[in-house]
């Protein structure tokens, strides 16, 4: 029988880490899902998933809400990465709605900052850090979409960026704010002269979607499929082995963020997320279309976008970054 212990050379996680890749999966999520199906099967003590039902996985979520206290948002990944195991990989046919109710998560208003908190944030932040900072400001950027950036969805020309592979695995277009234009140049030329470094010492290459890399196996070493902000060293890539610069690390940029914070008078829970939230109340306050501002931030369903409205006010304004408005 296959082992579903925590080894790495287990063939069953073998099996789950080869169905999340031929699913497009991160290696975040990847990782994720591995660590949930991994806990569940120590909790049951069995050897093999396989000899479970739906009823050890509502055992194993009620475990998680009443003796781990585990947040709603938690549980939920839980059943996420559970329901992967059963339908992706042992073939069940199970109905995530019908079948299990997921834990409702409370509704939070967003933290919001001030348009001079924004800008007494930033005032504070510099070098790439920054620069990421008011991307997620000035373009609605989730941190990891900021990161995950390539040289080529930069277009400075059309003042766009293209988010590639979204939150529900859409691309979309958004702002480049034009007084970034320069900033961004910049960190691009540095970040081309890192990429002629590693290219001289034999390296050079970007990690790729797994479609794109067996289709063109020469892009990875191309200047334009370069992260713009790449990690300050190489690494190995988890899943090739192979020595790569990955783009840089998101801890890094939230720690800049807090340590802005604590250097400011802003006495909300200001977060990286809270600049993604403070663009999208301040395009919403200066009169831009709220579907409009659904698309730029990439949500699918415009109930999401309508949090947002709280702080609405009456007016009208062309659709421009809320970052302009800074100077």
């Amino acid at each position: 029988m296959e082992s579903s212990s925590s080894d790495d050379s287990s063939p069953f996680l073998d099996r789950v880490r080869a169905a999340c890749r031929r699913k497009g999966y991160t290696y975040r999520t990847e990782k994720t899902y591995l660590r949930w199906i991994v806990r569940h099967v120590k909790y049951h003590g069995t050897e093999h998933p396989r000899e479970f039902g739906k009823e050890e996985v509502r055992d194993y979520l009620s475990h998680l809400a009443t003796d781990r206290n585990v947040a709603a948002s938690t549980q939920n990944q839980a059943l996420n990465a559970l329901l992967f195991l059963h339908r992706d990989i042992l073939g069940a046919d199970w109905d995530a709605v019908s079948d299990f109710d997921r834990a409702q998560e409370p509704e939070r208003l967003p933290v919001v900052l001030a348009q001079e908190e924004v800008k007494e944030l930033l005032g504070e932040m510099e070098g790439p850090n920054g620069l990421v900072a008011h991307l997620l400001y000035g373009a609605g950027l989730r941190l990891s979409e900021a990161l995950r950036l390539r040289v080529k969805d930069l277009d400075f020309d059309y003042e766009q960026i293209t988010v590639r592979q979204g939150k529900g695995k859409k691309d979309r277009r958004t702002l480049l704010p034009e007084m970034l234009i320069g900033s961004l140049r910049r960190q691009l030329r540095k970040s081309k002269a890192t990429w002629k470094e590693d290219l001289d010492a034999g390296y050079g290459k970007a990690s790729m979607p797994k479609a794109l890399a067996q289709k063109y196996p020469n892009a990875a070493s191309e200047w334009k499929w370069q992260y713009a902000f790449p990690s300050v060293r190489r690494s190995e890539d988890p899943r090739s082995g192979d020595i790569k610069r990955h783009h840089r690390s998101p801890s890094a940029v939230q720690k800049a963020v807090k340590r802005a914070v604590d250097a400011t008078d802003i006495s909300k829970s200001a977060s990286c997320h809270t600049l993604r939230h403070s663009f999208a109340t301040h395009l919403l306050e200066q009169g831009t279309d709220i579907r409009t501002v659904q698309e730029l931030l990439g949500h699918q369903d415009l109930r999401t976008t309508q949090v947002y409205t709280h702080v609405l006010q009456d007016g009208k304004a062309e659709t421009r970054s809320p970052l302009e408005a800074l100077g």
